[in-house]
């Protein structure tokens, strides 16, 4: 499915709100285009209406007294009534005549020496005329006033008429737009906890911000701006041309000839805007993920003085992102006002041309009020088209950022499973798993191991060993490549990744924290775990004695990543999370290894009772942690070189053994020192 259609798809999601603002959109258009009609019928009725014929008749409503006679304008005259002389005033410049003659045709009109002239191609017209004072004039004039003013206060009330609606089509427009974005931000966010943890191995975290917000937003423009301003300019353009074929068609016609231009127009400038688009939103995004770095590691950054050295990155960043934005602003530059311009100059003269006698005479083709009403409506035609051709640059700008968003939708997620499993024994055996993170570059190599339930099972061996791997398998946030890992005799791949995480529980070396309470920071906001269980949690942890400082402590509130916090008290809140859920499987990555002595003691005596009823699987970069664990898997290169417990291991005199003694050696030496 294209963009466009996956767009259209989202509008519909709030269609409603969008026809309704779009019927008091059209209501609100047609309100206004009534103006130059308006104006047409004061001009053509009322101010030039003076000039038709005026026939003599008796005191009446609207009749004007000239030398002693009544007359009225032959158009008020009613059916039936008798006809008296007529006379007709004829206007020159800023002077008014009246003969007594009707004029037959229009023409080049000229005043001299008592005699009204009028010539034209064909004929000359000669006839006595007399000049009208000011005040005879406004005499002639009165009876238009009233009808002037009726007309002028009822365009006054479609125009107030028309802003209710204005305000409403804009209103409920964008409240449709912010209603699709929160609709399209929601689903982003909740594909991005589907997608696999691979695939956020070689995605900056700025480029994903990016995309859920800075490119979300662009796609909220094109409902707010886009969108409203092209269905106003479609919907206005129409009405415009349906009043121009009212007015004339022969000129309507003529005026049709944008159409087809301002088609081709968005054709070629979404050719080229598109290349810059994304030139742009991937170079922001590329800003994104370079400033999100450089927040993550301000502390390096500032204790290596790397200030400059980073300054010079994102220096070079921003200034390709400038130049693809000057690239948008050149093609912008010359594809806006200045084809508009030439457009309606383009129109302008074709319409002199016309009316210039190229095809027939003015006179035969229109009245001064037509004219005045055509030549309106073709400036209002630029104003929507102005609006189309400033809004293609957001319409680009759109359809890229939701190309973004969709592409990461399309990434093959899983739906988060509702299944429901018991509590498992806790046996967990590896059946000759390879696994790669790469494609043939394995880190895992023929592993086979059993942990039976309730037992603990230490990982050690170097950096890149593999055992961080084996946690990432267990926990399904990677799949092996090759063997089975099987959980109480049940291949893991065959349980819903959610469902097999409900009961584990897992403590990182580094753990993070939320903004929030120790407690929402526990729990996780599940409804399910009581209070009274997250400080049973906590107690078992031994962290009741630690936190007993804060005056607060489950409601003690915690800053981003816990920054208030010492890593101690950090490290204790992740092991009270893993363990409040009570899980049949515990991993404990390196979780002592960032904690002082005093807290270590702690957590070491709140092991023992930690450990029951649970198999537990500890990644251990102290060996003296793990003494007392049921089995030690010596790990080198991607396989297990030794097995066994820790007297075991130590009467082989090998890896482990020497590892040991090693550890021990530095412990006494920096005691002596």
């Amino acid at each position: 499915m294209t963009v466009g259609k996956r767009l259209y798809q989202y509008a519909l999601s709030s269609k409603k709100t969008i026809i309704f603002a779009l019927i008091l959109l059209s209501v609100s258009v047609a309100a206004e285009l009534t103006g130059p009609f308006i104006a047409k019928t004061i001009i053509d009725n009322h101010i030039m209406g003076i000039e038709e014929p005026w026939i003599e008749t008796v005191e009446q409503e609207q009749a004007v007294l000239y030398n002693e006679t009544w007359y009225i304008r032959e158009s008020r005259l009613s059916d039936g009534s008798d006809r008296g002389n007529a006379i007709q005033i004829v206007q020159i410049g800023l002077s008014f005549y009246v003969t007594n003659q009707l004029i037959p045709f229009d023409g080049e009109k000229s005043f001299e020496n008592g005699e009204l002239t009028i010539t034209n191609a064909d004929d000359t017209f000669v006839s006595e005329a007399i000049a009208l004072s000011a005040s005879e004039v406004m005499d002639f004039y009165r009876p238009e006033i009233m009808p002037v003013v009726y007309w002028l206060l009822f365009y006054l009330g479609l125009i107030i008429f028309a802003s209710f609606f204005q305000y409403g089509q804009r209103f409920y427009l964008q409240k449709a737009a912010n209603r699709i974005i929160q609709k399209l931000r929601t689903d982003v966010f909740n594909h991005l906890s589907r997608l696999p943890v691979r695939f956020f191995d070689n995605l900056p975290a700025g480029k994903v911000v990016a995309r859920v917000t800075n490119d979300t937003e662009a796609v909220r423009e094109l409902y707010v701006a886009v969108l409203a301003n092209f269905f106003s300019s479609v919907i206005y353009m129409i009405g415009i041309y349906t009043a121009l074929f009212l007015l004339d068609a022969r000129l309507a016609a003529g005026a049709l000839v944008l159409i087809p231009i301002l088609w081709v127009w968005i054709v070629l400038y979404r050719k080229f805007a598109s290349k810059y688009n994304h030139e742009i939103r991937s170079k922001n995004s590329e800003i994104n993920a370079s400033l999100n770095e450089s927040i993550q590691g301000m502390e390096i950054i500032q204790a290596f003085r790397k200030e400059k050295g980073r300054e010079k990155t994102f220096g070079t960043l921003n200034e390709q992102h400038f130049t693809a934005q000057n690239k948008m602003l050149r093609l912008n530059s010359l594809t806006s006002h200045n084809l508009t311009a030439v457009l309606r100059n383009m129109i302008m003269v074709g319409l002199i041309w016309f009316l210039g006698g190229a095809q027939t005479g003015v006179g035969a083709v229109l009245t001064l009020g037509i004219l005045y009403a055509f030549v309106d409506y073709i400036n209002r035609l630029f104003e929507p088209i102005n609006r189309i051709v400033n809004q293609l640059a957001n319409l680009e700008q759109a359809r890229v950022a939701g190309e973004r968003v969709f592409e990461l939708m399309d990434k093959e997620g899983e739906d988060v499973a509702e299944e429901v499993m018991k509590r498992p024994k806790g046996e967990i055996t590896f059946d000759d798993v390879s696994f790669s993170y790469k494609e043939d570059e394995y880190v895992l190599k023929h592993l086979s191991f059993t942990a039976k339930p309730g037992q603990t099972i230490a990982l050690v061996g170097h950096t890149g060993s593999g055992k961080s791997s084996i946690m990432n398998l267990l926990f399904r946030f990677y799949d092996c490549q090759k063997g089975a890992i099987r959980l109480d005799g049940q291949d893991i791949k065959d349980i819903p990744r959610q469902t097999l995480r409900e009961h584990m529980g897992i403590v990182l070396q580094e753990p993070y924290l939320f903004t929030g309470t120790i407690e929402t920071n526990i729990t996780l906001n599940r409804n399910d775990i009581t209070r009274e269980e997250v400080e049973h949690a906590l107690e078992l942890v031994g962290g009741k004695q630690v936190f007993s400082r804060l005056d607060n402590i489950l409601d003690e509130e915690v800053k981003e990543k816990g920054s208030t916090l010492s890593s101690g008290e950090r490290q204790l809140i992740s092991f009270a999370r893993a363990l409040v859920v009570n899980p049949a499987i515990l991993v404990l990555d390196e979780a002592t290894s960032n904690i002082d002595t005093e807290t270590e003691t702690i957590i070491q005596k709140a092991m023992d009772t930690l450990k029951e009823g649970r198999t537990t699987f500890i990644i251990a970069h102290r060996l003296s942690t793990i003494k007392n664990a049921d089995q030690i898997l010596v790990l080198d290169k991607g396989k297990i070189v030794e097995q066994g417990t820790h007297d075991e291991l130590m009467k082989l005199e090998q890896n482990y053994a020497k590892m040991y003694q090693l550890q021990q050696q530095v412990k006494e030496e920096s005691k002596v020192g």
